[in-house]
């Protein structure tokens, strides 16, 4: 057929869901429900299309929760990453991996976060006890605990570099010694009593950051004294009192925060390898594609010649698939789930400048009640999927429903339907006995009931498009 010119198809073997199984989210021993086939071969259009429609692989199984009856829906998230900025938490574990490089700073405290699980995705557990089990985002299990650490020393922090101040203007509205008349003239400039407020006959506090941010300039002044010192001595005005607003303003881009300079006698070097790797995905280079290529990669983060952490990639025609990431625990104070996650975002963007389309990250599964996977909602701009129309919505829309129900149609339009459902199952494609066929004649050559049903639930889940392009085997 036309469609499969220069490759070879995708084949899978279906496998309808028969039971309930123990979730490995909220321990449930018997909550979990997912209907999974096993992939002989992928293309990267057919597994793309997949995930679009709330799909997911384990290595060579791939698999779709039963949304509406399972104990923690999984909903696909991706975030966009071309609109994306970097949190202050995530700036902060750049900034601790660029400390630990630079001059092997160690952060101070527990080193806690991110603890590794040998069990990464049990919803691939059910039938097929053998299936090795990745939650095909395990870098980052507990990442939650890791957020909200970073985010609570930021408050210690902030606290303690920005000291409290109180400014108050002569000329602004204040109130009258003693009474609580409003004056629109109020100007005292009398000595206040320790704890009383600040003097006015003083300068106003101004901020540490602010400090350092003048000191810096000043240097910069005196080493290039007939430059910018002399523009602004020309106008008149104390170069302290008015600072430039310079380009050096402008908040850093995630990539300059990645790949910032180390100084020639760096305590450590970080080296970093991506290569071709065993998968289902069949490896395309197509002349419009990324210069790598789609397909399934190895990512490989070096530490002064020792492997401290590996992840996999799938480079698919519209977007970057994260499917695992393992670290060595010994360094889980560098946060390496994050600064993973970090780097193939940057990794997206600079695909996107090569191939147009290619222009979103996948995170896997987003689960609402699930603390140590509810931290993706962190990577903003995101979208969650509608696990009825499969349709991506804003996650800041899908919020506030999911807080009172575990599934939810995140399509407000009631009238909203699947566009790719399947509408014609006997176009669907059948591998049986080495020939290909329309499911149309193969049902003709079959007598068991329960055949037909398990064709048809496979057909609605993949999608009329995926049905007519995949080969169904059937012995």
């Amino acid at each position: 057929m036309a469609f499969w010119a220069g490759g070879s198809p995708s084949i899978v073997d279906y496998f309808p869901s028969e039971d309930f199984y123990r979730c490995g989210y909220c321990k449930n021993e018997s909550g979990s429900r997912s209907n999974g086939m096993w992939a002989h071969s992928m293309t990267v259009q057919d597994y793309q299309d997949l995930i679009d429609r709330g799909w997911r692989r384990s290595g060579k199984y791939v698999y779709k929760p039963v949304m509406n009856q399972t104990c923690c829906p999984q909903y696909t998230i991706r975030c966009q990453p071309l609109q994306f900025q970097p949190s202050k938490s995530h700036k902060k574990v750049l900034k601790k991996m660029l400390k630990f490089l630079a001059k092997g700073e160690v952060p101070k405290g527990s080193c806690e976060d991110e603890p590794m699980d040998s069990t990464m995705d049990d919803a691939v557990a059910g039938d097929f006890a053998l299936i090795n089990k990745l939650d095909i985002q395990c870098d980052l299990k507990t990442l939650s605990d890791d957020v909200k650490e970073s985010l609570e020393s930021e408050g210690k922090n902030s606290k303690k570099e920005e000291p409290h101040e109180l400014l108050q203007s002569q000329d602004s509205v204040g109130e009258k010694l003693g009474s609580g008349e409003p004056s629109h003239s109020v100007k005292v400039h009398t000595v206040p009593k320790p704890g009383k407020g600040a003097d006015l006959s003083k300068p106003p506090c101004r901020k540490a950051k602010e400090i350092r941010k003048e000191r810096k300039r000043l240097k910069l002044m005196q080493q290039n004294p007939a430059g910018e010192l002399e523009g602004f001595q020309a106008q008149g005005h104390p170069p302290s009192l008015f600072p430039p607003k310079a380009k050096s303003n402008q908040p850093k881009s995630l990539e300059d925060l990645i790949f910032e300079s180390l100084p020639e006698n760096a305590s450590h070097k970080l080296e970093f390898t991506r290569f071709l790797c065993s998968s289902p995905l069949e490896a395309e280079t197509p002349p419009n594609g990324p210069d790598c290529g789609y397909g399934s990669f190895h990512q490989q983060y070096w530490l002064d010649g020792k492997i401290i952490a590996v992840g996999v990639i799938d480079i698919l025609p519209n977007c970057v698939s994260s499917v695992y990431l393992y670290y060595d625990p010994d360094y889980s104070f560098l946060s390496l789930g994050v600064y993973s996650a970090l780097r193939e975002i940057a990794f997206t963007r600079q695909l996107h400048e090569k191939t147009s389309q290619l222009s979103y990250y996948y995170m896997g599964f987003y689960i609402h009640s699930c603390p140590k996977m509810k931290y993706k909602g962190q990577y903003r701009p995101s979208d969650l999927l509608c696990p009825e129309t499969y349709v991506w919505v804003p996650i800041e829309q899908c919020l506030p429903s999911l807080e009172n129900s575990k599934y939810c149609r995140f399509n407000q339009d009631p009238e909203a339907v699947d566009e790719d459902r399947s509408t014609e199952p006997d176009r669907l494609q059948v591998f049986h006995k080495r020939a290909i066929m329309p499911y149309g004649v193969y049902k003709k050559q079959q007598k068991d009931p329960s055949e037909e049903a398990a064709v048809l639930q496979y057909a609605s889940l993949v999608g009329q498009k995926c049905s007519e392009r995949m080969l169904l085997f059937r012995n």
